[in-house]
């Protein structure tokens, strides 16, 4: 355990960083899942708008530094390819 005052700071502020980006990553892959399922189910209006959604999450995600830029980005075409795949 840390001694000095400052690197106690810097435990608790990475514990409450890695949290937040914990939870923000667990939602982006939940709306990853819904995009996912609607595909499998066959149903592609249900899949656009999961898709949007989905494209929402992911790029905040990205804004708060929890993904970086071309991560988001190749998720993001993956799911459109395969929504636009659709019959």
């Amino acid at each position: 355990m840390a001694n000095i005052k400052s690197a106690k700071k810097r435990v608790l502020v990475t514990r409450v960083k890695a949290d937040r980006n914990k939870a923000i990553r667990s939602k982006a892959k939940t709306y990853v899942k819904k995009v996912e399922a609607a595909i499998a189910s066959g149903d592609k209006a249900a899949a656009q708008a999961a898709l949007v959604e989905a494209t929402a999450v992911l790029s905040s995600a990205t804004s708060k530094g929890v993904y970086h830029q071309n991560t988001t980005s190749r998720k993001i075409s993956r799911m459109s390819k395969a929504v636009n795949a659709m019959a």
